[in-house]
């Protein structure tokens, strides 16, 4: 297999290494429950899989609660050096400016967060959809020992562990009424950074900047990534108005981020406003927080159930490009596009995950299930599973009862379920290293 990357030939707006695994926002794979939380339930199944990108992952976690979140250094080294040590596969430093050809038989597309605009421009061409953006932001690091622990203390909401960690895994900041709205006054009031060409590209409602959420009502920060639920300031033995957390982004513990503070700020601003946060008036920033381009396709519309474009079927496209979203809903997707591709070039049938399972929840979405009028990034959730009904293996809806519990019990079937199916699929469809060249664009 021949892997062609355009790091550092051509760089883009957010990498600053040529890693092939660089995290370019935030450190955190998210929950790692896959009983309670789809996403944990997806690092599972790519466990089960023989994911190399969660084989790193579990081997570079450093404490971030019930969340799973690496090293970003040790884990994009850790990958690379793996596929570099592959013999299967040919590194080649370049980048592609347009669609592999019909006589490369077998490609796969998975440019990830940043398309070069030559080879966005060649997808519109072949396909006549205008690729649709969107602004995904870079929430800023702060160094830990500029952090005023005197003020700011560490605490998991509900003192929940996770891998790695013990229940006390965030630093949180603090807010009073008064300093809440002053801050949100600021945020509004602070110097933005020019859309220009960018001007209307619709934001993905998973990741939105801290102004944009502030310009939806004062309130907004309050129940979004500043809600104060499940922490208690030892200092007053109260819940905060709000409250500021940073997550542990590196296996030192020297650096944290500002967790969903995601920002279109100016530089200079983002100093000037996130030290009016209590704990943070010294704050010392590794990084400053950023905005990048995502191009994405209509996959609905473009893609069949293995991931071929229908245009183009010796193309497969994978990654964040077919429009999931989040750096594990990627992985996963590269992780099938790759079995497909394997199992085509071999004459064997190619199988899709069954349904009810994460994997295949998340493919059916991309591939037919959400509507190719309003496509829009999709992280893996618990609504995109069929229902379950009421048979031998699973309890019924009904059955499960409403309210928390009821919801609870619901994802547990849902999980369990997915790993049964899972199994199945697995053993009837083990993975098998391709023969002959196949290309990938990343």
């Amino acid at each position: 297999m021949v892997l062609h990357e355009m790091r550092p030939v051509r760089t883009t707006q957010a990498h600053v290494t040529d890693r092939l695994a660089e995290l370019v926002c935030s450190n955190s794979f998210r929950s790692d429950d896959p009983q309670a939380n789809a996403v944990g339930l997806l690092h599972e199944e790519m466990r089960r899989a023989g994911s190399l990108i969660m084989a790193c992952a579990d081997r570079h976690k450093v404490p971030a609660g019930s969340a799973l979140a690496v090293d970003r250094d040790a884990f994009a080294g850790a990958v690379q050096a793996a596929i570099l040590a592959e013999p299967l596969i040919a590194l080649r430093r370049e980048e592609v400016t347009g669609l592999p050809p019909a006589d490369w038989e077998s490609a796969i597309v998975a440019t990830g967060p940043l398309t070069a605009p030559s080879l966005a421009e060649a997808v519109r061409a072949l396909t006549g959809e205008k690729s649709l953006a969107f602004f995904d932001a870079i929430a800023p690091i702060v160094h830990k020992e500029s952090i005023d622990l005197t003020v700011a203390w560490f605490q998991s909401r509900y003192d929940k562990a996770g891998p790695g960690g013990d229940g006390a895994d965030y630093i949180n900041c603090p807010l009073t009424r008064e300093q809440y709205d002053a801050f949100v006054a600021a945020v509004l009031a602070a110097e933005k950074t020019a859309f220009k060409e960018w001007e209307g590209t619709p934001y993905f409602e998973g990741c939105l900047p801290i102004e944009v959420m502030a310009e939806r009502g004062p309130q907004t920060l309050r129940f979004g990534p500043m809600k104060p639920v499940g922490l208690t300031d030892p200092r007053t033995g109260r819940r905060p108005w709000a409250v500021v957390q940073l997550r542990q982004d590196n296996a030192l513990g020297t650096l944290y981020n500002i967790v969903g503070f995601q920002t279109k700020l100016r530089h200079g601003e983002q100093a000037r406003v996130f030290r009016m946060v209590p704990g943070l008036e010294r704050a010392e920033f590794a990084r400053l927080g950023g905005l990048h381009r995502n191009t994405f396709i209509n996959s609905p519309l473009l893609l069949d159930p293995s991931l071929r474009m229908k245009a183009a079927p010796w193309l497969r496209f994978a990654g964040q490009v077919t429009g999931v979203e989040g750096y594990v809903e990627s992985a996963a997707i590269g992780l099938l596009a790759g079995r497909f591709a394997a199992a085509e070039r071999q004459g064997r049938p190619v199988l899709a995950p069954p349904p009810v399972t994460a994997f295949g929840a998340l493919l059916a979405h991309i591939t037919g299930g959400a509507d190719s009028r309003s496509f829009q990034p999709m992280n893996v959730n618990f609504g995109l599973f069929p229902p379950i009904i009421d048979d031998v293996s699973a309890p019924s809806e009904g059955k499960q009862g409403k309210g928390r519990q009821g919801r609870a019990d619901r994802k547990q079937a849902l999980s369990q379920r997915a790993l049964a199916a899972l199994a199945t699929w697995l053993a009837e469809d083990p993975p098998v290293a391709p023969p002959g060249p196949l290309a990938t664009a990343a």
